[in-house]
């Protein structure tokens, strides 16, 4: 959620924002029920010193043993009127709400224009030995040929018990699933400083509402409408909550948390996307990066927030390369976002394997997460920042393309030889 007043004083800047990012304007809706707000607020302010005034009054004729009657009368009008105003109010309060949650955050001023993904822009690439060779396709299987020669998954199975994009992981797939989940929540811990947190993975509707996923996106989230819940798209949501309605003291920030849950997303299927194996699915694993930082250090800290997701991809030498999205390409929630992308060479393509994003206090105004630079400082909104670190997905489609060898087998790099009972799946 943005600050009213900067939509007060920068409308125009809001309104670039909402364009870039394909939302619909409603600044001026929004300014009038502002003004028409805080001119209710004003009418009850003015009201209750009346009333104070009257019941001053009232309380001396009643020490004087004078009639009081009328005064009463008029205190009762008063009361009304203000009861009135304040139900005004609080439609009032509760449309601007409704509409405020609608605007997006507004892009960082390094975030180039752009109207969607053909005006990202590529900022580095990464491969093994600096070998660009790693960027051409070529011969062998592709994860799903590999996945059925070794019986990796089933995502036959998969369709049968539950629906289609429901993969279901065998044997050594299994196990290399959980190696992937295990390395990265080892690397982020005792290399990079995190925290662990097993999460729920399912949330309410005002989580979901806290980090951004609601209302714009609620006809994408699986919903048990019993219990008012709501299965996670990813442990953004959760983790990020778990400072909701919080001020946090002076030296605990900043903040760093990571940790493992499975994502949901009904909009996996989209028409006119490639949805073959794990491409696109509708439950994926993903090893979460958050973080609560004072403002000053967010864009430092995003900064080496994707540098920690990028050294996963570097520990198990795989191609990958950094793509600084444009504004209408970042989400309605990020400021400044950077996608990191596997080299798949079978497929021949670049996957998304990774987002991390700066929301700077976008979330954390919706979610209200503050904290207080000294003991009796007034609070401030935190920065929140997150990202992939990474999702399991499109890491193991490129894991599976990259280290198959010319007899097709697959090797397993020396990283993930503590986590696996293998070195080499034939």
């Amino acid at each position: 959620m943005l600050d009213i007043k900067l939509i007060r004083e920068n409308p125009d800047v809001v309104r670039r924002a909402i364009v870039a990012k394909h939302s619909d304007d409603v600044v001026d809706e929004i300014l009038d029920l502002d003004r028409d707000r805080r001119s209710i607020i004003q009418q009850v302010e003015v009201l209750k010193n009346e009333r104070n005034t009257v019941s001053e009054e009232i309380a001396k004729l009643k020490r004087a043993k004078e009639p009081a009657e009328h005064r009463i009368a008029d205190m009762k009008a008063v009361g009304e009127q203000i009861a009135s105003l304040d139900e005004q109010l609080r439609e009032k309060e509760l449309a601007l709400g409704v509409l405020m949650d609608s605007i997006p955050n507004v892009p960082h001023l390094s975030v180039p224009n752009g109207e969607d993904a053909a005006q990202n822009v590529e900022i580095k690439r990464w491969s093994p030995n600096g070998n660009e060779d790693a960027f051409t396709a070529r011969g062998g299987l592709d994860h799903l040929a590999l996945a059925e020669r070794h019986r990796l998954f089933d995502f036959k199975r998969g369709a049968k018990i539950a629906a289609a994009g429901f993969p279901v992981y065998m044997g050594r797939g299994a196990q290399l699933e959980r190696a992937f989940i295990n390395f990265m929540l080892d690397l982020h811990t005792r290399s990079h400083g995190y925290t662990e947190v097993l999460p729920p993975f399912f949330v309410n509707a005002q989580s979901m509402r806290g980090t951004g996923q609601f209302p714009k996106f609620v006809d994408q989230a699986y919903h048990m409408p019993e219990d008012a819940l709501y299965a996670i798209p990813t442990a953004e949501v959760p983790i990020t909550n778990l400072y909701a309605e919080e001020v946090l003291s002076p030296e605990a920030l900043p903040i760093y948390h990571c940790g493992f849950s499975a994502c949901f997303r009904r909009e996996a299927g989209s028409y006119g996307k490639d949805t073959r194996g794990f491409l696109r699915v509708h439950e994926f694993n993903k090893v979460e990066l958050v973080k609560f930082v004072p403002p000053e250090t967010s864009y430092e800290e995003h900064e080496s927030l994707t540098a920690d997701a990028e050294r996963v991809l570097e520990l198990l030498e795989i191609p990958y390369r950094r793509i600084l999205l444009c504004t209408g390409d970042t989400s309605f929630s990020s400021a400044k976002t950077y996608d990191l992308e596997v080299w798949a060479p079978v497929e021949g393509k670049w996957l998304e394997a990774s987002s991390c994003s700066n929301f700077e206090d976008f979330q954390a105004r919706r979610a209200n997460i503050r904290f207080r630079r000294e003991p009796k400082a007034k609070p401030e909104f935190v920065h929140t920042l997150n990202g992939s670190g990474l999702a399991t997905s499109r890491l193991m489609v490129a894991f599976l393309e990259n280290y198959q060898q010319p007899d097709g087998t697959i090797r397993i790099p020396e990283v993930l030889h503590p986590y696996l009972p293998f070195t080499i799946i034939d």
